[in-house]
């Protein structure tokens, strides 16, 4: 038998019930007050203690079986009165009804008890002996009542701890992904950044040497460890921002999501029919990122700047290079049909030159200038790494 059987408290009554048939019949072969009604008083003592033992899962139906023995031993079988071992069976069923049954059936239970007892209570009985019953019952039945009353106070803290302990694992879950975020922004802020502006000015100095390949082998090579530096550190920013349980958080840009970009700009007013594969490979993270900004940035100026002029764009994939093309037809309203430059038409705008920054830090290359119908194109390349 396990620890946690022997702590079932189901076993206080199948242990009690016994022990009072065992005393009943003890008590009539060791008394000669019951006479001849010895064995009718025994056997309704064993049969309370069965009613006992049921009351371990049953404390109403086995209060009723061991009350019913009382008026059984003394009216049917002429016992001459109440035993000492039902007085002991009938304070435990009370006490254990108390305790394991609601208020209202526990005192269903009392009344019973009570009932079986005055039934069975001589008519000339003393005003002490009419006391008696109750003065015994009462007592154990209210201690009955507060062991249930503290016991569900210990659940009732039990699930108070249970809710404090789940709000603080909440609570410290949400400091660990609040610290995270934030570590997160200053990685990217002040490390992030500053590699990829390095990485761009070695780009700009290794073009400058190029008569010099020695050095410019040199600088390449850091360049090259400059980019790895950075899409190292675009990873670990996404590790550190690792959404938790029921946190919202934006998707990741890649053409994955080009049909919902495409939608949006359809829904914003702007006519654009799309030529890409079915299914695109998939593509360096960096890269991957690189493009759908670019596109999303070529087509945010088309609206800015051409209103709902019509768009085509046109994507292509080889083993070499991922290609973007987006053209516009000329501007409607009379507006110079631009896609990136100023509304004057003559300086270029933030849009150019971010999508050029982006495309230098993939090694790509960018064309951008109107149309022979008056419209506007963009055409970007994005070389695909020789280990991709």
């Amino acid at each position: 038998m396990t620890w946690t059987r022997l702590r079932d408290v189901r076993l206080i009554p199948m242990v009690f019930g016994p022990l009072v048939a065992v005393l009943a019949v003890a008590e009539t072969r060791l008394d000669d007050f019951f006479g001849a009604a010895a064995t009718a008083t025994w056997v309704s003592g064993v049969v309370m203690g069965a009613g006992l033992t049921l009351a371990a899962w049953y404390p109403l139906a086995g209060t009723l079986v061991a009350a019913l023995c009382l008026p059984a031993g003394m009216l049917l079988f002429g016992a001459p009165g109440i035993a000492g071992a039902a007085v002991v069976g009938m304070i435990g069923a009370v006490s254990w009804a108390g305790w394991r049954e609601p208020l209202r059936r526990s005192a269903l239970a009392l009344g019973l008890a009570a009932l079986s007892f005055a039934v069975t209570t001589p008519s000339e009985a003393s005003a002490w002996e009419l006391l008696f019953v109750p003065a015994v019952l009462l007592p154990c039945w209210s201690m009955g009542l507060l062991a249930r009353r503290s016991e569900e106070r210990a659940a009732q803290f039990a699930e108070l701890a249970a809710a404090l302990d789940a709000e603080r694992e909440a609570g410290a879950q949400a400091a660990v992904a609040q610290e995270r975020t934030h570590i997160a922004r200053e990685v990217h802020d002040a490390v992030a950044h500053s590699v990829s502006v390095m990485t761009l000015q070695l780009g700009a100095l290794r073009r400058l040497l190029g008569d010099r390949p020695a050095e410019q082998e040199v600088v390449a090579g850091l360049e090259r460890l400059g980019r790895q530096t950075v899409e190292e550190m675009r990873g670990l920013v996404s590790l550190l921002r690792e959404r938790v349980e029921g946190e919202q958080v934006a998707p990741m840009s890649s053409l994955v999501r080009l049909d919902e970009l495409i939608a949006d700009v359809r829904a914003a007013g702007l006519a654009v029919t799309l030529d890409a594969p079915a299914d695109l490979p998939p593509l360096p993270p960096v890269l991957d990122v690189t493009a759908y900004r670019v596109l999303q940035e070529a087509l945010t100026n088309v609206l800015r700047h051409a209103g709902a002029a019509p768009t085509a764009v046109a994507i292509g994939y080889t083993e070499q290079a991922l290609t973007l093309e987006v053209r516009n037809a000329p501007a409607t309203g009379g507006r110079p049909a631009t896609t990136g430059t100023a509304e004057t038409g003559r300086r270029p705008g933030h849009g150019l030159v971010g999508m050029r920054e982006r495309l230098a830090m993939v090694q790509g290359s960018l064309q951008t200038g109107p149309e022979p119908d008056g419209g506007f194109a963009v055409r970007a390349r994005f070389p695909l790494p020789r280990t991709w």
